[in-house]
């Protein structure tokens, strides 16, 4: 299969582009003046954004993780026309937090995404759905031609920041999507993917999930040629959602570095989506890069567990008005109402950069937000416009303006060309993979906690 889409290669006229830049800084000088952290109410503000400019004029913030094409799916049945970012789409009833002057504001050069499809979907139709999602994010950079230009390499990102437009890259959330098939894996990518998240919260035929009862202790044999072949194409492999047994099989068997493209620090706040710190010992010299998420559970452990409170007292409600939904929403609200949730602070964020710089260096962060994919976010960081209050935040912790830069998309860039220089050695060096799944060993049952899914 060939690419749907070629890269665009006209540069925006310099006076376009100087235009564009100029309604970028005002937005960033009001986003900060808005949403300036308390932390850093000391420091003049004009400086921060002096600082946070400078560095969002040179480099491209890149975003590892947004569901926007998620929204399209459930809101408009994947119509663009029914769902138009170049309006204001915080004013909904149910606001996104993604639309075009939000992301101006919000500085971003690069963004990640997510084509992601539940894991309900299996098979031939999850194939389907995540070619559709795909067909989602080109249309939108169609549509949207003085906003988004697809981007499938480093220099591509570069190229298109600096003709003042946001990179648009795509991410495949869970290894289910290719239905096992390293052909399926091969076209996505001809398609333009160039990350895959192997598994969303449950495992799979070749690896196991960090939210779901273990399979194969990790990565199966075929999970392991599964690696070798992003390697060989390019494709970012994205431990975010996978055990720690699979980070571990994966960091073994790769040839370039990965990423975590939605992840926060396991040392910071004790979650399983999080990585533990014996994988951070390894990323430094894999490369690699931990995408710091803004999920509220996997920032704070106190929002951790009310969230595994609430899902307990959903599922004890519908038992206990077993036929009567109504009366079991009613009664989850009541619950609600008695049990608010935890605060959770762009300050709690900010912590799992500090815990990440102090384990593994600044080299070794990013930003994976999941915005449009969670239903509640941190106090402020609402939206993508946010993205400057958080380097804020960071410059009033001491981090320099060379650490931001790395944060917000140095380090990116940097696994980006290094799974692109693999992928030049090792398809020089080789030929497709033509391994099937059922070349290896019959697979273990899947657990029985699968069917009650």
């Amino acid at each position: 299969m060939t690419a749907i889409m070629t890269r665009v290669s006209t540069v925006a006229s310099p006076v376009a582009s100087t235009l564009r830049r100029t309604a970028l800084l005002s937005a960033l000088c009001l986003a900060i003046a808005l949403t300036l952290p308390a932390t850093a109410a000391d420091a003049p503000p004009e400086e921060m954004v002096r600082q946070v400019r400078q560095v969002l004029d040179r480099v491209p913030l890149i975003d590892g993780h947004n569901d926007l094409p998620w929204q399209y799916r459930e809101r408009a049945d994947r119509k663009l026309g029914d769902l138009d970012i170049t309006t204001d789409l915080s004013a909904l009833e149910q606001p996104t937090h993604t639309d075009v002057a939000r992301l101006r504001a919000g500085g971003v050069g690069g963004q990640f995404w997510s084509v992601y499809v539940p894991v309900s979907m299996q098979g031939p139709l999850a194939v389907q759905a995540t070619m559709e999602q795909i067909d989602v994010v080109h249309r939108m950079n169609r549509r949207y031609p003085d906003t988004f230009e697809l981007a499938l390499t480093a220099d591509d990102v570069e190229r298109i920041h600096g003709a003042g437009k946001i990179a648009s890259m795509i991410g495949i959330e869970g290894g289910h999507s290719i239905n096992n098939s390293l052909a399926v894996l091969r076209s996505m990518y001809d398609l333009g993917a160039r990350y895959m998240t192997l598994t969303h919260w449950r495992g799979h035929d070749w690896a196991d999930a960090a939210t779901s009862e273990a399979r194969h202790d990790g990565l199966s044999e075929f999970g392991e040629e599964v690696i070798r072949e992003m390697n060989r194409l390019g494709m970012l492999v994205d431990l975010s959602h996978v055990s720690e047994a699979t980070m571990m099989d994966a960091l073994d068997v790769t040839a370039a570095p990965v990423i975590f493209s939605h992840s926060s620090a396991r040392g910071a706040a004790d979650h399983p989506r999080n990585v533990p710190d014996a994988v951070l010992d390894r990323l430094a010299d894999n490369g690699g890069v931990v995408m710091v998420t803004y999920v509220p559970g996997f920032v704070s452990e106190a929002a951790a567990g009310f969230w595994a409170d609430m899902s307990g007292a959903r599922e004890r409600f519908k038992v206990l008005h077993v036929g009567d939904p109504q009366a079991a929403a009613a009664a989850l609200e009541q619950w609600l109402a008695d049990n608010p949730p935890p605060a959770v602070t762009l300050s709690d964020v900010a912590d799992h950069f500090d815990y990440l710089k102090d384990k593994v260096g600044v080299d070794h962060i990013g930003i994976g937000s999941d915005f449009d994919g969670i239903g509640a976010v941190p106090e402020g960081l609402e939206d993508v416009s946010t993205y400057p209050a958080l380097l804020a935040e960071l410059l009033s912790r001491g981090y320099s303006e060379e650490d931001l830069a790395k944060i917000v998309g140095l380090n990116v860039l940097r696994a980006m060309r290094g799974a692109e220089a693999a992928a030049a050695r090792l398809d020089a060096a080789g030929t497709p993979s033509d391994a099937l799944l059922t070349d290896y060993p019959e697979l273990p049952p899947e657990p029985a906690s699968w069917s009650e899914d």
